[in-house]
């Protein structure tokens, strides 16, 4: 069983309380009035105490402190200054400027000893917002929902980040506490019970982590050591983490134990390790190899997945070690997202400069998993990429709409927000039906009318800094050039932003909501139960651009009939598969519909394509944009 070395964790002998402070001279425990508090047990502390900690020869200061358990609430004494929460604390109950609260892990009843993670092969993520998943807000809220995502026919669950934040609202990318569950969400506890129900359903849990930078309000690391932050790398953020510097060692490590204390004291069965592009490291053994390597080969009983967040498309992200990599399961990769909302929804400005929206490009990153592999980019004004060839395609993680890809959005918009339901239908089978790991943001699969705003709940005077900021940086956008539109920005501060970035569960049961999730449904049916939907190596798939708006998908396996899957995007049109030389390595066979993005069950007012059987390949005459998924026996 894996042991925290930083924090304080209570045991038969009390409480261990161990926090890294290379240059202060002295530290104390000091600990509050434990009988008052609703979770405390025992403790032989009736008065807040001071208690002196000693130093070692690693800057780490330590105590035990005998009769203090679960729910004692403590911060320590830097040098005679200040009242400060732990570094490495388990939970915030008063907020990030308040007392750390001692937790007692093992106490939590466990159900899921038979669980063994999930695979790669097998993973279709559902990303959630746990303020804005339900009306609660709460991991309790997600519990009820979570039948739901198994019926819908996801295998795991991805968490954005819930690591304790400022105020009572926020995406999770300004935590502050590392190691706490957000205090509004709920207990330690609350979230265990999450992790345990999902696993209990046969869903996989991931947890979105930040390890690149901290939040502006309530970071106390430099408090402890000056060494946290590098002198040397600046990021977007400010100061980047020292990962290679001097006593930089001591860092890592902490952010290392971080990854292992999700994994090991919550049961998570994967982390996103949110933008790896930003974590600066020069020294002779890169960060994620370490920690890669540190969270596969502690946990040997089930199976743990790593993911990166990376615009570069590097080939060592998901390399093994042992051929210059860093280990890595799976990275985001962003090219067909870009590619999708550049071909249907137009986009050009920013980033989607570097696409030209044509359905020959799209085709290529359905093929090779990134568009991106050396050639120069406009938006970063440098070449971009690596070649993908011999990565499978289960280790790219390929969205329609994602946190980042709607939040970062003046509006929050969402894509079907943007273009008519018969594309969006199509683009859905083009996601669901490639080789690639498919990752759904909440409401997706039922086109859900709400926004995902950004929004945050910081003091005043920071606010109005984020209000400003997030206003300005719309500036050079066509749509908000001028200071009038860009005043109509939503308000990130304002309740009412976070409010409406809310899903609505009610839209299930209503067209033309419903129609789209049963299509999710069916797809994700298909995928798991048609074995060349489910195959898994680039040998198994070709994919193609039939016209200027249609793509072809051809997948195999060794153990199930040859799918055909034509989409077509934009538009209408006759597309002739006898013409096409992509078809000729699947002749000879009999080809059956096994459906149509436009059959009547997926859409109030269906329009389904007229597809001729009786050559030796089918021809397709499209009404609409529609997807069509046939099988040859």
């Amino acid at each position: 069983m894996w042991s925290p070395s930083l924090g304080a964790w209570p045991d038969q002998d009390g409480t261990h309380f161990r926090v890294w402070a290379p240059t202060a001279r002295r530290l104390e425990v000091v600990l509050e009035n434990t009988s008052k508090t609703a979770h405390a047990q025992t403790s032989n502390v009736s008065e807040p105490s001071e208690i002196s900690m000693v130093k070692a020869a690693d800057g780490t200061f330590s105590v035990i402190v005998p009769g203090v358990g679960a729910g004692g609430r403590y911060r320590y004494r830097v040098d005679g200054q200040g009242l400060y929460p732990d570094p490495a604390s388990r939970f915030q109950p008063e907020g990030v400027h308040g007392p750390s609260e001692v937790i007692a892990p093992k106490s939590f009843v466990w159900s899921d000893s038979g669980w063994r993670g999930i695979e790669l092969d097998d993973l279709v993520i559902y990303e959630l917002h746990v303020g804005t998943f339900t009306p609660a807000g709460t991991f309790a809220g997600v519990i009820d929902h979570l039948e739901q995502l198994v019926e819908l026919g996801v295998t795991a669950i991805e968490l954005m980040p819930v690591a304790d934040f400022p105020g009572q609202r926020n995406w999770g990318y300004d935590g502050v506490d590392l190691s706490a569950p957000a205090r509004c969400y709920g207990r330690p506890d609350d979230l265990r019970r999450l992790v345990d129900a999902a696993h209990g359903l046969g869903l996989a849990v991931l947890l979105d982590v930040v390890y690149n930078h901290l939040g502006p309000d309530g970071n106390y690391l430099g408090v402890y050591s000056p060494f946290y932050f590098s002198k040397h790398h600046p990021t977007t953020w400010g100061a980047a983490l020292n990962l290679d510097g001097p006593h930089s060692e001591m860092v890592r490590g902490f952010f290392i134990e971080n990854a292992l204390h999700w994994i090991t004291e919550y049961h998570f069965d994967g982390l996103r390790l949110d933008a790896t592009h930003a974590l600066v490291d020069e020294g002779p053994r890169h960060l994620l190899a370490e920690l890669s390597a540190a969270v596969h080969d502690f946990v040997t009983d089930r199976r743990v997945l790593l993911f990166a967040e990376d615009h570069r498309n590097l080939d060592t992200l998901v390399k093994p070690e042992t051929e210059g990599g860093w280990g890595m399961d799976g990275v985001w990769a962003d090219d067909f997202h870009h590619q999708i909302r550049r071909f249907l929804a137009g986009d050009r400005e920013g980033y989607y400069r570097d696409y030209t929206g044509t359905i020959a490009d799209l085709a290529e990153t359905v093929r090779k998993g990134w568009f991106y592999t050396g050639q120069h980019s406009v938006n970063w004004n440098e070449p971009r990429g690596t070649d993908p060839d011999g990565i499978p395609p289960r280790r790219f993680v390929h969205c329609l709409q994602n946190h980042d890809q709607i939040g970062n959005r003046a509006l929050g918009d969402r894509l079907h927000h943007q273009i008519d339901l018969a594309a969006y239908r199509a683009a859905t089978a083009l996601l669901l039906c490639s080789p690639a790991t498919p990752l759904l943001f909440m409401g997706q699969d039922w086109a859900a009318s709400t926004p995902f705003l950004f929004f945050t709940d910081h003091n005043q005077r920071l606010g109005q800094r984020v209000t400003e900021g997030r206003r300005s940086e719309f500036k050079n956008f066509s749509a908000f050039s001028d200071p009038e539109a860009r005043h109509g920005i939503p308000d990130p501060q304002a309740e009412s932003t976070f409010q409406s970035s809310k899903l609505i569960w009610e839209e299930i049961n209503q067209e033309p909501h419903a129609s789209v999730r049963r299509l999710y449904r069916a797809l994700l049916h298909l995928r798991r139960t048609e074995p060349a939907l489910h195959a898994a190596d680039r040998a198994s798939y070709e994919a193609a651009a039939l016209n200027e708006s249609a793509i072809l998908l051809v997948r195999r396996s060794s153990s199930g009939p040859v799918i055909l899957l034509i989409f077509q995007l934009l538009h209408g049109g006759t597309v002739d598969l006898n013409q096409h030389s992509a078809t000729q390595t699947v002749h000879g066979r009999k080809w059956q519909i096994i459906l149509t993005s436009e059959d009547p069950e997926f859409c109030a007012d269906p329009c389904r394509p007229e597809v001729d059987l009786s050559g030796a390949f089918p021809v397709v005459r499209f009404l609409r944009p529609s997807a069509v998924i046939l099988r040859g026996e």
